[in-house]
Formats: C-alpha cells, structure tokens, sequence
C-alpha cells in the first residue's frame, strides 16, 4: 500500500519551508561561487604580483649599479681590488653567491648590504641578464705559466692528491649549475680567491674545496688561475 498525500497549496507552511530549502541552497552555491572567485582571484593576483615585483626601469637601475664595478658587460676590473666577471656566470650559481653573503656564508663588506637589497626575484633577473654577456677576458695573466696551469686543471696532480678541476668545472671550464663558470675570470681574482678560500667562504662547496686549494702551492695557483683566466 502506497500512501500518498496531497500537496500543500502555495502559502501553506510546507511550501513556505520548501521554499525557504530552495533558497538557501541557493544562497549556498552562490557563496561557493563567490569564495571560488576570490580564490581564483587572489592566486591570480598573486602571480601578477610576483611577475610585477620590480619595473623594467629598477632592473635597469640595479644592472647599471653592477656594471659600476664589474664592467660595462661583466667583463670584470683589474685593478688595486679586482672585481670578478659575471659575464657568462652559472644563473644558480649567481644566485646562491648572492644568497650566501645575505646569510653569512660569504663574507664580504661590500657585497653583502648590496646583496641584502635585493629580492630573491630581483637576484634571479641579475643573475640572467649577466648569463647573457660574452666579452672577451681581460687577460693580464702570467701566460708562461699558462700550460702548467692547464694540466692541473684537466689531470690534477695525483701526487698531492688534488683531483682534475675539469672533473666539476667541465672540460671548459664552464661550470654548471650551481658549479661556478671559471673561465675568463680575473687572473687576480682567481689567485686571491684560492688563496684566501678558507677566510672568505663558509658554504658547503668549502668542504670539497679545501682540500685542493691547500694541496696546491702558490705557483701552482698562479697557474690555475693563468690558464682559466685565459679561457672564452
């Protein structure tokens, strides 16, 4: 037996509580709706903000402060301080450079205010405009020592227990990723930063290169440096 009961007429309570049902479900989607909006909205806006985080005339800005002391194409400045080349350089490997004199593993007095100015975006854009430059080395090297230099760069001296540097560096000394690019570097810089690379730098890659540096005498640093230094 199915029972059945008539339905109410229009005004009745139950159809004023149906009513009430359907609106409320209504309202329901509608604010479903509206929260998917705001999210979407939002998330949006989000990544607008962070593609927008600097205008094309502040990266100008920021550039031309680098190229103050690196060189017009981060080509680099010899002189009573060298300054190194960026051009060409490894964009994670910039990256975490600028990274670590913000944290402390690099220790600089002119690059780390500079390097806390910037934001992670900012440090991104700089590291890939300076990719792009291709000037040639400065030179200045000490050229006699040039072929000494490149058979410890591609063989090592396994008598000292030095490893090849080609082995990280690549055959060219390019780098790679978060591997510095060593070719065309300042010869002067190369010198006073694998002689100094204990002082100078508290990071991971300290682990792997101390113990090279320190296996290698001064001259034979010269010559490292002479031979990447050289390097396009």
């Amino acid at each position: 037996m199915v029972l059945s009961f008539p339905s109410a007429p229009a005004g009745t309570p139950r159809e004023g509580c149906r009513r009430r049902i359907v609106k409320a479900s209504g309202l329901r989607l509608a604010l479903q709706l509206a929260i998917a909006v705001v999210v979407f909205a939002t998330a949006a806006g989000g990544a607008a903000t962070k593609a927008l985080a600097f205008s094309s005339h502040e990266l100008a800005a920021k550039i031309a402060y680098c190229q103050d002391c690196h060189g017009p194409a981060g080509q680099g400045y010899r002189g009573f301080y060298p300054m190194p080349r960026l051009a060409g350089q490894q964009v994670e490997y910039f990256e975490d450079q600028l990274r670590a004199f913000v944290e402390g593993r690099r220790l600089n007095s002119i690059m780390s205010p500079v390097a806390r100015s910037l934001s992670p975006a900012m440090m991104t854009a700089l590291a890939t405009d300076f990719r792009a430059f291709n000037p040639r080395p400065l030179g200045g090297d000490r050229r006699e020592l040039a072929a000494m230099g490149e058979k410890i760069f591609q063989d090592g001296v396994p008598e000292q227990n030095v490893p090849a540097c080609a082995a990280c560096h690549g055959p060219e000394a390019t780098g790679i990723k978060q591997i510095p690019r060593l070719s065309g570097q300042l010869y002067l810089y190369m010198v006073k930063t694998l002689t100094n690379f204990r002082k100078d730098r508290k990071e991971h890659l300290s682990d792997v290169m101390y113990p090279v540096v320190e296996s290698l005498n001064k001259r034979q640093i010269e010559a490292v440096a002479a031979y990447v230094s050289s390097l396009r």
